[in-house]
């Protein structure tokens, strides 16, 4: 179902790999996008893969800082939809470029 602030839906694919990985721990990370106003499953981490290969996987030039005002808007009340939709997370960590989510600085936000 669409949220008539962002005009995005959630699949409920989304819903369902999110808690095999809470509670069957069968990825190691997931990575998600929003494709034709809906957010959808991108990618799903492999129980061996590492930080190394979750950062790998992410678009380099998903959000950047030259993004218009709008798109930022749109990205921002989707997440928050989204983050409403996915039950238990616990640690958000917001980036626009790589420097600012190093591992030191999740495993800082995670304890």
């Amino acid at each position: 179902m669409a949220n008539s602030a962002s005009g995005m839906a959630v699949k409920d694919d989304c819903k369902l790999k999110f808690l095999e990985l809470k509670a069957k721990r069968n990825y190691r990370f997931i990575i998600f996008k929003i494709e034709d106003q809906q957010v959808v499953v991108e990618k799903l981490g492999s129980p061996d893969e590492n930080y190394d290969d979750f950062t790998a996987s992410l678009p380099s030039d998903e959000s950047p800082d030259t993004s218009k005002v709008r798109m930022k808007m749109l990205y921002a009340s989707s997440k928050d939809r989204f983050k409403r939709e996915l039950d238990g997370i616990q640690v958000e960590l917001q980036a626009t470029d790589p420097s600012e989510m190093s591992f030191d600085i999740i495993k800082g936000r995670a304890l």
